[in-house]
């Protein structure tokens, strides 16, 4: 399993982070000039005549809902008052007042979020810039091959960072979103990608931290349970590993003590995926915004967990294919195999016992 030579990378990240910027203080133009540079990197309508824009619109929309629907109904609740009906007259004539004061509170809740977006973009772009990195506040999907990337549709990443020179390193949140109708749902994760500089096979560690309440996982795909490895040490208390078959030493090279250690002080609460030439770690909440904490956590596993995974791995070669040049993995061990949900399948079941027993009742009635 290893080459015949030492390849070559770079540092995964450059451990001087300046966090400072994370809690400048940020001012109306500041906001302004930022958002104005943000649209014409992006090609558009300035930030300033959006704005203007938004809240002419929305100075129409509130007139017009005055108009045709408050004053009406203070108008007939007035009669109303005035003719000493009951009170139960006056509810067909307040609920529309009662739907545009809960829609104000909405707006207004809109209002308050936006208020404090555009303050927390600021101070992530300043750190960005700050750490030789590039901040997107919106994006497109990127393509890569891992378990939650290319699943259902509108998919995009929001607050965002990447390298843009040396080793490639990416984290942010993404979304996506599944089913159609009322049963149309929108899953997000906070993930963080890394390049690696060899190919590996494919190796999940599902965190049992952030498990379902019957131990269920909470990533969007199942594997086959004969695929997981057991590792020494309380090892298997935080993670459970799926190696292809016929990887055990494969994965036993790349997962040694010390990165087993590393992986559980500093990325318990996440999964895991290795994957092609990738380090994926997701979780399952966004990463708050501007979040100081959030980002020296990410950036510690890059520096610990990331490091050692290249340091450990730099010198693999699978010996199916025996030569370091190809740099690729046998088929059998680029992904794992699938499987099913125990759970899904016994919900299936019960559905099935069910709709018999309806079907036989309908016929002995």
């Amino acid at each position: 399993m290893r080459g015949e030579r030492r390849s070559c990378h770079d540092e995964p990240v450059d451990r001087r982070i300046d966090y400072q910027p994370l809690f400048s203080s940020v001012t109306a133009e500041d906001i302004t000039a930022y958002r104005a540079e943000l649209a014409a990197r992006q090609g558009g309508a300035s930030a300033t005549a959006l704005q203007v824009i938004s809240w002419v619109v929305g100075g129409v929309v509130v007139l017009v809902l005055v108009a045709t629907i408050v004053i009406p109904s203070l108008i007939a609740a007035g009669i109303a008052i005035a003719d000493g009906q009951p009170l139960a007259a006056f509810i067909p004539a307040a609920l529309p007042l009662v739907m545009i004061i809960v829609a104000a509170f909405v707006i207004v809740g809109a209002v308050r979020s936006r208020a404090t977006l555009w303050p927390a973009r600021v101070r992530m772009h300043r750190f960005a810039a700050a750490n030789g990195l590039v901040y997107e506040p919106r994006s497109a999907a990127p393509t890569y091959p891992g378990l939650i990337f290319g699943l259902g549709s509108s998919r995009g990443v929001t607050d965002h960072f990447r390298t843009h020179d040396g080793r490639y390193l990416d984290f942010g949140n993404y979304s996506y979103t599944t089913g159609s109708g009322k049963s149309r749902t929108t899953h997000r994760w906070g993930f963080l990608a890394l390049h690696l500089d060899r190919s590996l096979p494919h190796m999940v560690l599902d965190s049992r931290r952030n498990n379902g309440l019957f131990g269920g996982t909470n990533l969007p795909s199942m594997f086959s349970k004969d695929q997981v490895l057991s590792l020494e040490g309380d090892f298997n208390e935080h993670f459970t590993l799926y190696c292809p078959r016929e990887y055990e030493r494969d994965a036993l090279y790349v997962f040694t003590p010390d990165l087993m250690a590393l992986l559980i002080d500093e990325a318990a609460p996440f999964d895991v995926e290795i994957v092609d030439r990738w380090l994926f770690v997701y979780s399952s909440r966004v990463f708050p915004l501007a979040d100081p904490a959030t980002y020296q956590r990410l950036l510690g596993i890059v520096g610990t967990v990331g490091a050692k995974t290249l340091s450990q791995t730099d010198r693999y070669v699978d010996e199916r294919v025996g030569a370091f040049a190809p740099n690729i993995v046998a088929p059998q061990g680029q992904r794992l195999r699938r499987g099913v949900s125990v759970l899904g399948i016994i919900m299936i079941a019960l559905f099935g016992v069910a709709w018999i027993a309806s079907v036989v009742s309908s016929f002995v009635e």
